[in-house]
């Protein structure tokens, strides 16, 4: 199978900016969708605990997905020679300062 030249540049696009993303919607708090794991229910957007502790993280997981397949359809249509002049490094970099601000926003609990 032959692949267009392309799909590179779009998958480091995706992998920049769903890291990006997530660590946006983590810090602001910017789910899709609330899950309550104790009722089974599903709430759009940021909802309080209902009998149960609200997870969140499934919603911030489809926020940055949602926001990298919306980067992923500009990118496609960015022209062959524009597209060589970002780094495969890119999808390395990003994603490790995402882990290290992480580290960083959730230290209280390294340092107890």
């Amino acid at each position: 199978m032959i692949r267009p030249r392309s799909v590179g540049f779009v998958a480091i696009v995706f992998t920049v900016v769903y890291a990006v993303a997530y660590v946006i919607a983590v810090w602001k708090n910017v789910p899709v969708f609330t899950y309550h794991p104790i009722t089974g229910a599903i709430g759009l957007g940021v909802e309080k605990p209902q009998g149960g502790p609200a997870m969140y993280w499934f919603g911030w997981m489809s926020t940055a997905a949602i926001a990298a397949s919306a980067a992923c359809l500009v990118a496609a249509l960015v022209p062959e020679r524009v597209a060589r002049r970002l780094g495969s490094a890119w999808a390395w970099v990003v994603p490790v300062c995402v882990l290290l601000f992480f580290a960083y926003l959730l230290r209280g609990y390294f340092l107890r």
